[in-house]
């Protein structure tokens, strides 16, 4: 039988192929490049905006560009992805030095996504998901990669401001190069995250660290943060800012 495609959803990726080709880009604009009808047009934008796909660019008019999901996508799924293939032999070598279990974490719209997971060969032990969600307030993931973002960027991933709290934490970060979340996102579970930077000063990845509570005592934090630090240079093109 034959299946009845959705003009609509066409609309919508196509709409999206030409801001990624055009961006920023305004409305008009796209309807002229799509030959479509403008409010049709503006239906699809308000769609694509609505689920994180794209944002308003700085400045007035309005014009639009992409955010960065399409890149948290398509890096989970594709597993030759450069990035995960440039990490792959630094994660494993973090695994056999601590014995535990190392994530590869990336930002998305308002969110972190892990790509890449090296499981310990401990019974017990922490197993997250590839996919997995990771919180961006509470997690050593969000207090690794957030301080170096811009603070247009910091708004948008959290929905506000950073509180003193959370500041705080920022501090932290910069100035021991690593972040903890002691039982902050699941209980039984510590995450120790150093962020990977891009040689334009952009945070695009975190190195983490993540093990059963009862296994790393607080005294071993230090030392467990200074390795994921190390490792998370070693894979940086550029240096925090």
């Amino acid at each position: 039988m034959s299946v009845k495609r959705s003009q609509s959803a066409s609309r919508v990726l196509l709409v999206l192929e030409k801001i990624a080709e055009h961006q920023p880009v305004g409305v008009s604009a796209l309807a002229k490049l799509l030959d479509d009808d403008k409010s049709a047009v503006q239906r699809a934008i308000m769609t694509l905006a609505d689920d994180g796909w794209i944002r308003p660019a700085a400045g007035t008019p309005t014009r639009w560009e992409l955010t960065a999901h399409i890149h948290a996508v398509a890096q989970m799924g594709r597993g030759s992805d450069d990035l995960r293939q440039r990490v792959r032999g630094a994660l494993e070598a973090l695994r056999n030095q601590t014995g535990e279990t190392i994530l590869l974490t990336v930002p998305d719209v308002r969110r972190f996504v892990t790509i890449e997971v090296v499981e310990s060969r401990q019974l017990l032990r922490t197993a997250p998901p590839i996919g997995m969600i990771v919180p961006v307030r509470e997690s050593a993931t969000g207090r690794a990669i957030l301080p170096y973002m811009s603070t247009e960027r910091q708004i948008e991933m959290l929905g506000a401001p950073p509180d003193a709290a959370l500041l705080r934490h920022f501090a932290a970060t910069r100035e021991h190069g690593y972040s903890i979340s002691d039982g902050d996102v699941a209980a039984g579970s510590t995450n120790v995250a150093a962020p990977i930077i891009e040689s334009d000063g952009r945070p695009v990845a975190a190195v983490v660290i993540s093990a059963p509570t009862d296994r790393i005592a607080r005294s071993q934090h230090r030392e467990f943060g200074e390795m994921v630090a190390k490792t998370a240079r070693e894979l940086s093109r550029g240096v925090p800012v």
